[in-house]
């Protein structure tokens, strides 16, 4: 007969060969729950939060884990984010997922003068469109305008301080559908859509733009970096502290 040792040893020998037993994969029907409940979602879920709503006996870590499993290779994956688990869209198709849009931006009533202003009596400096509005004309006006690529510096003045002239661009009249400065409407049509009031101070008068691209008489041709200084605020000299000479 064997001895107690032997028998013992034997035991020990079946349970090793025994093979062990795997823990059964969640079935379908909780893998449909499971993916409903993330899916409705509005935002991550945690374990804890989703065993309370699987059936009681379901193993939630590895049903994440054979879920994730079955999406890995579609186009929405099963991910955790700070131990919460959410579906995604796959990270090689996220430039789907990217809309170019173009945005919208209405000028101030500041600009569409100005605009204006130059459309109509261009060549023009920054004083005399002060001058015609009877405020100051703000930088940031006058650059929302460059932006736009609707006006353009022609020149500068042939006066003190060699100012500025600006003018219309091409872009200017295929964004309002013109053909020509001249196709800008006159003052009846202003007064006939109620842009201008009806009385008007005599003399009034809208002059015709001209779209002579060339320099005129009083005008000097651009320099390099003149538009980068026009737009800068003016600096005045500094004046010396002691008796002037």
């Amino acid at each position: 007969m064997a001895s107690l040792a032997e028998k013992r040893i034997e035991q020990i020998d079946e349970q090793v060969e025994e093979p062990a037993m795997e823990q059964p994969a969640a079935r379908p029907e909780e893998l449909r729950l499971l993916e409903a409940l993330l899916f409705a979602s509005s935002e991550p879920l945690d374990q804890a939060a989703l065993a309370k709503r699987m059936p009681e006996g379901v193993d939630i870590k590895d049903a994440l884990a054979q879920l994730q499993a079955d999406y890995a290779s579609r186009g929405v994956n099963l991910v955790r984010v700070a131990n919460k688990w959410t579906f995604r869209t796959a990270g090689d198709l996220a430039w789907l997922m990217t809309r170019e849009s173009t945005e919208t931006r209405r000028l101030s009533r500041a600009a569409i003068e100005v605009l204006a202003i130059i459309a109509y009596h261009q060549p023009v400096t920054r004083a005399e469109i002060e001058e015609i509005r009877g405020v100051i004309t703000s930088k940031g006006t006058l650059d929302v305008l460059l932006e736009t690529g609707w006006i353009r510096p022609r020149g500068r003045r042939k006066t003190p301080g060699r100012p500025l002239t600006f003018g219309t661009t091409e872009a200017f009249l295929s964004q309002f559908s013109l053909e020509a400065l001249g196709d800008l409407p006159g003052l009846e049509e202003l007064k006939g859509t109620g842009l201008l009031d009806s009385r008007l101070p005599g003399g009034f008068s809208v002059p015709t733009p001209s779209d002579d691209p060339a320099l005129r008489e009083d005008e000097d041709p651009l320099e390099a970096g003149d538009l980068e200084l026009a737009l800068a605020p003016a600096v005045e000299p500094e004046k010396d502290g002691g008796n002037e000479q």
